[in-house]
Order: structure tokens, then C-alpha cells, then sequence
């Protein structure tokens, strides 16, 4: 459950002993214990009768970083709702691996008042931990981001690619195994985006959490994905799940390459055609 959509998290706890059989018991049901997340059959309908989701099977095994793309409202953020528990399926059932959760909206909702240290820190603060503990951990977290030195800085001080690190070394706290991203580069200006993206990819590489990456890009997707999922329009279906062979860690130079190019445009051909 999200405490707090301010900072984002997800906490799913583990069984004492964990499960026999290399298994992971989460909400009573079980997980194999390569699995992190899990979308088997589901749909999802508002009360005001729209059909959001409709049939979606997509599993992650843990590691994988699975990228998502479609047209405006075909359910990309909804997929990641049901992930962190924020909303619930109406058919079919998601299940999430135990461990740590972390959530990047589109927006960093840094809290203004508070400095780049203490926004970080909230999720420790929240989670209980000791000062000691919380400071450790926050430095740590900046300077994983590269923002040592803006560690007194207010929101209002910083870039807009800035505040999108704070946010991510918020999210990034707690050592998630699952972290869930809702176009967070989105707002940023292609160079910005660009620079941020390979960061993102060098903390993956680093610290080899799963990721789901929601994003209108389809260059991006490609960069940074294990695999690209492609979804219909509204009520969203999984269309197509294109392996991505690149491995890692992957230079910024990758997006200027023929493969690199013939991938994205696999990618965009499936969009197209689905559209069709």
C-alpha cells in the first residue's frame, strides 16, 4: 500500500522464511521466485463504464526492464496503478513479488518547503528509520543521482531535470526490487531527456531492480528496455513484445545505430498497425 503518493512506495512485505520450494507468497497467492510482477487476464472498467484494460498477461521475471508504449489512453498508467496497489483490477489478477516497491510519476511532487535532503528522505522517515540511518542512506541516494552539493537546495532552486533526480533518488531510498515509472521525462527538453535517460540506465545496470517504464517514446523504450511492450487502443490490449538484444551497460551512441533504428522502427510498426 502507498502511504503517501508524494513520495511514492509501494511495500509489499516478505513471509518469515519466504516460501518453500523457491517460491514468494504475496496476498495469499504464490509467486515463482524469478517472477516480480505479474498481470494474468486483467481488465479494468471505472464506474463511469469505461474500459481502460481488457485481457492484459504480461509477466516480468526479476531484473527485467519492460518498457510500455501506446496511444494516449490506452491504459499505460493504469497498468502501473494496479502494480503499486493504488488501484485494484476489475477482472482477471496482478501479483507482485515481495520487497520494496518505488513509484516516479510524470511529476517529481517534490514538497517545496523542504530542502533536496529532506525530500529524499521522506520515504525513510515514513518507513521509521533511525536519523542515523535515514542520513546514510540519503547521502548515498544523492550522490547516486549526482546531486551531491544541492543537498540544501529547495525545489524552486533547481532544473527541471534536477528535481526529476530528486525524485528518483527518493524512489530509489529504500534499494527497491520493483520500480514503476509513469513518464517521468516526458515534460523535459530532448537533451535534458537524453542525459537522463542514460543515467537511468547506468543505475539499472548498477543496481538491477526491475523496472516498468511507461512512455510515448519510442527511441527511449528501445534504450532502456529488456523488452518493449506494445499496447492497442482504448481498452488496452497487449498488441506486441519485442525483445530488445541489446546488452549492457550501453553507450549513448547506441541510439545512432543502424540495429538501433531497426528496432524502433519494429516498434513503430507495430503502433501502426494496430492503429490500422
Amino acid at each position: 500500500m502507498i502511504k503517501n503518493p508524494s513520495w511514492s512506495r509501494a511495500v509489499r512485505d516478505r513471509d518469515s522464511g519466504g516460501a518453500a520450494g523457491g517460491m514468494d507468497r504475496v496476498g495469499g497467492t504464490v509467486l515463482p521466485s524469478t517472477v516480480a510482477l505479474s498481470f494474468a487476464g486483467v481488465g479494468k472498467r471505472f464506474a463511469t463504464g469505461t474500459v481502460a484494460l481488457e485481457g492484459v498477461d504480461l509477466r516480468l521475471a526479476r531484473g527485467e526492464f519492460v518498457s510500455v508504449v501506446g496511444p494516449s489512453g490506452c491504459g499505460k498508467s493504469t497498468l502501473l496503478r494496479l502494480a503499486s496497489g493504488l488501484s485494484h483490477p476489475t477482472a482477471g489478477e496482478v501479483r507482485v513479488g515481495p520487497g520494496e516497491v518505488g513509484y516516479v510519476f510524470q511529476d517529481p511532487t517534490l514538497l517545496p518547503w523542504r530542502t533536496v535532503a529532506r525530500n529524499v528522505e521522506l520515504a525513510a522517515e515514513l518507513k521509521g528509520l533511525s536519523r542515523a540511518e535515514r542520513r546514510r542512506k540519503v547521502a548515498a541516494a544523492i550522490d547516486l543521482v549526482g546531486l551531491g552539493g544541492f543537498e540544501r537546495h529547495l525545489p524552486r532552486m533547481l532544473s527541471g531535470g534536477m528535481r526529476m533526480r530528486v525524485s528518483l533518488a527518493r524512489s530509489l531510498l529504500l534499494d527497491p526490487d520493483l520500480c514503476l515509472f509513469d513518464e517521468p521525462f516526458g515534460a523535459l527538453d530532448e537533451l535534458t531527456r537524453e542525459r537522463l535517460n542514460t543515467e537511468l540506465l547506468e543505475l539499472y545496470t548498477a543496481r538491477r531492480f526491475t523496472g516498468l517504464f511507461v512512455t510515448h517514446s519510442v527511441a527511449e523504450a528501445v534504450f532502456l528496455s529488456t523488452r518493449v511492450v506494445v499496447m492497442s487502443p482504448q481498452p488496452g490490449r497487449i498488441v506486441a513484445d519485442v525483445p530488445v538484444p541489446f546488452g549492457h551497460p550501453r553507450p549513448p551512441e547506441l541510439r545512432f545505430t543502424s540495429d538501433f533504428a531497426d528496432l524502433a522502427a519494429r516498434v513503430s510498426g507495430a503502433l501502426r498497425e494496430d492503429e490500422r
